[in-house]
């Protein structure tokens, strides 16, 4: 019995030790959380997608109670987050916009010259390496094998007869189809954009009408019925500033082609 006792007075003193131990190295090694930056991460959604620049929604939250980034800048949360964060941050939220992802082609399966049939691994990035960028003959469209399709983490992107097609509904603005298109034909505008683009060939009006029968062919036609300025040719292909079209629709009725949408 005495044997028992005394085991267990032993283990209890070990306990103890260690307790106090412990005590004294939280308080030592303790890691000072910032208020605000817990607040401004309980906010944040938690996708985690990494489109804002940053590592994850902690490293983002960090960021912003250090002040090293905006609080708009998560593109997942929005306008809604931006606002609440701004509160938590005493800031104005800066008139942040809702955006989403927009393809800028195109030049579907039935629209567009076939140089030759390619056979093998779907991947864009992989194809823009062999002769000809793969089976379309314009260099600077879609090349329909949808790297992007796999890149998003939203489902709001899949290739719809050769052309990847953005759903505005399910896309958060991450930019991570953006960051795989090899030929940069997706960019994130405003939500609420009505006319765009929909072609990114910087070839001459004649060259692109011999590859693809929906690209843009620089007739100025959209310049000049624009009452804004909002439109402009600039390397032989059409540009909207959306900050000054008004979305009249002028320039997407005159298009000869069509790829004002």
């Amino acid at each position: 019995m005495s044997g028992l006792l005394l085991a267990a007075g032993i283990i209890g003193a070990i306990g103890i030790i260690i307790g106090v131990l412990l005590g004294i190295a939280s308080e030592k090694f303790k890691v000072e959380v910032d208020e605000k930056e817990m607040l401004v991460r309980a906010e944040l959604p938690g996708n985690n997608c990494g489109g804002c620049g940053y590592p994850g929604c902690d490293g983002l939250a960090d960021a912003i109670a250090k002040g090293k980034a905006p609080v708009n800048a998560c593109p997942v949360g929005g306008p809604a987050v931006a606002d609440k964060i701004a509160a938590i941050m005493g800031v104005d939220a800066g008139g942040s916009v809702k955006k989403v992802a927009f393809v800028k082609c195109k030049g579907t399966c039935d629209r567009t010259r076939v140089q030759y049939n390619y056979y093998g691994a779907d991947d864009c990035r992989m194809i823009s390496v062999v002769p000809g960028s793969g089976e379309k003959a314009c260099a600077y469209g879609c090349m329909g094998y949808g790297t992007c399709v796999k890149a998003c983490a939203f489902d709001a992107i899949h290739v719809v007869d050769g052309v990847a097609v953005v759903d505005k509904e399910k896309c958060v603005a991450c930019g991570k189809c953006v960051a795989a298109c090899p030929n940069h034909l997706i960019e994130l505008v405003p939500y609420d954009a009505q006319h765009l683009v929909r072609c990114s060939s910087h070839d001459k009006g004649k060259d692109v009408k011999a590859k693809c029968e929906n690209g843009c062919i620089a007739c100025t036609l959209c310049t000049r019925q624009c009452e804004f300025d909002a439109v402009h040719v600039v390397d032989n292909l059409a540009v909207i500033d959306y900050e000054k079209c008004t979305n009249c629709g002028k320039c997407a009725a005159k298009c000869p082609s069509k790829i004002i949408v």
